[in-house]
């Protein structure tokens, strides 16, 4: 059969799709046809209903399936009412999205089938099983209607990601993929995160697993790895096969989890690449003779998420147990061992004070990371913090719906007052560091700060517009006359310290 996967993820970041990469590469070793769309304006323009009929057109599916984000559902409809006036074939949709809002996708009548959970055995035995002229009504992790009412079957065990082939990078034109993300390649070591932070889908996976397999969090061996002999015959592959590599960047949940395991990939990939790379870490796993691994390999950046500056931020509305000397400290060995911190800020949380925002600059300006890079909070579906917004009475519906990344607005309500001063934050994050720090630009963008803070909501639509061309301006003149300062680099939503971006061409993200 020939199966077409397409990807939507129009309006934000341009990423790449582990699961589909997996689930291709299964399918293609069982004997059948793979197509892929990744429909993203950093990659092409986006089609119009004639164009991307043409494109599935050319590609002859026997079955249309579809990996989708929350922010990408209103769009997926769209496409999926377009394609369903001309293909006669089964619908089907998988991502987290689906996971949560099972019903939900159900209820359009767009999908024929949802897929629940990691789907490379479960979506391959539905393929075989439908080649056969067999009912799929019982497979795992399979939702449907079946006589009028929706089904939705328990997900099998977890998959051995030992034992999954590797990824088939030949379906999505990866070297076009790399050209558009200015050679940063991502990569995944590992699956599962031991943490379950409000805002973050991890708790929601466990949940449906545990409750369908009826296991404890142990037996259901959520977190997995790849080996690293397969870790490194990949990054061999890429190396071999594609051209204009410059960064590799680790999209597990925490790379650092395991000691060992990082420590053993660092001896190994020494031997193989001098490729800069880039992990993700936490705060309370990560010390200095881990710091000294990633080093010695050629590791550049270290990324922590920190999302706020409030110690009761973190844990009453996050499930986030770190102090702000566990943040300070792990910044702090990171620059030690020669690398460059990154930091992910969220603003916006659902009983959010205006002193919780500002802490969470203070910290910034305090601990000074190589990078920040921000975003307003989400509410997922499904998630504990989508509840915590929901009885605060927090969230503003058709925001919620139209949004399709979390850097340009809110889609929480505050108020007046507070909705003004996430959009100025939110907006121009590194001046309101700059003017909290010790750097010798702090009394200039504390007089700009000043100047945004008292202006209402009809002086700062009039001049938002203008500050990126400012912060380019003055980041050009204390650039000029040596003085380190945070400006926006690489993306709007990303402060840089100048001390690293003068001295390096990046296009991170």
């Amino acid at each position: 059969m020939k199966i077409l996967f397409i990807y939507p993820s129009t309006e934000s970041q341009l990423g790449f799709n582990y699961g589909v990469a997996h689930m291709a590469s299964v399918l293609k070793n069982a004997g059948h046809e793979v197509g892929f769309l990744q429909l993203c304006e950093d990659i092409e323009p986006l089609p119009d209903e004639e164009e991307f009929i043409r494109r599935v057109t050319d590609q002859k599916p026997d079955i249309l399936a579809f990996s989708v984000v929350t922010n990408q559902w209103p769009y997926t409809q769209k496409i999926a009412r377009w394609a369903r006036k001309k293909f006669p074939v089964p619908f089907v949709i998988g991502g987290i999205h689906a996971l949560v809002n099972t019903n939900e996708i159900l209820d359009t009548g767009l999908f024929d089938y949802v897929f629940r959970g990691e789907c490379e055995e479960a979506f391959l035995e539905f393929v075989e099983t439908l080649d056969r002229g067999q009912s799929v009504e019982n497979l795992p992790n399979l939702a449907l209607r079946h006589e009028g009412e929706i089904k939705i079957n328990p997900v099998r065990p977890m998959p051995d990601l030992t034992k999954l082939p590797p990824k088939d990078y030949e379906c999505m034109d990866f070297q076009r993929l790399v050209d558009a993300k200015n050679g940063w390649v991502g990569l995944m070591a590992s699956r599962g995160c031991p943490f379950s932070c409000t805002y973050c889908f991890n708790h929601v996976m466990v949940k449906a697993y545990k409750d369908d397999l009826k296991c404890s969090f142990r037996q259901l061996n959520y977190i997995r790895r790849f080996t690293v002999k397969q870790m490194i015959e990949e990054i061999e592959y890429l190396q071999k096969n594609y051209r204009n590599i410059k960064m590799y960047i680790f999209d597990d949940d925490l790379f650092t989890f395991d000691k060992e395991y990082a420590k053993e990939f660092c001896r190994a990939y020494k031997k193989v690449s001098d490729i800069p790379f880039v992990v993700n870490a936490h705060v309370g796993f990560f010390d200095d003779e881990c710091a000294k691994a990633l080093a010695q390999a050629n590791c550049k950046i270290v990324k922590f998420g920190v999302e706020s500056g409030s110690p009761e931020i973190r844990s009453r509305i996050l499930n986030r147990h770190m102090s702000n000397d566990n943040i300070i400290e792990a910044i702090r060995i990171v620059g030690e061992n020669g690398m460059h911190s990154s930091v992910f800020l969220i603003i916006g949380f659902p009983h959010e004070k205006r002193e919780d925002v500002f802490q969470t600059i203070e910290l910034m300006g305090k601990v000074k990371p190589g990078r920040f890079r921000w975003t307003f909070f989400f509410p997922f579906p499904g998630t504990k913090s989508h509840q915590i917004s929901l009885e605060g009475g927090y969230i503003n519906s058709e925001k919620m719906e139209r949004l399709k990344n979390f850097t340009d607005e809110s889609c929480l309500e505050f108020g007046p007052e507070h909705n003004l001063l996430l959009k100025k934050i939110g907006h121009i994050m590194p001046w309101f560091v700059n003017a909290k720090s010790d750097l010798p630009v702090a009394d200039f963008y504390a007089e700009r700060v000043e100047e945004i803070l008292a202006m209402d909501e009809q002086q700062w639509t009039g001049v938002s517009a203008n500050v990126y061309a400012e912060d380019k301006k003055y980041s050009q003149r204390f650039s000029e006359e040596g003085l380190s300062h945070y400006a926006i680099k690489y993306n709007r939503f990303m402060g840089v310290i100048s001390d690293y971006f003068l001295q390096d061409n990046d296009s991170s993200d």
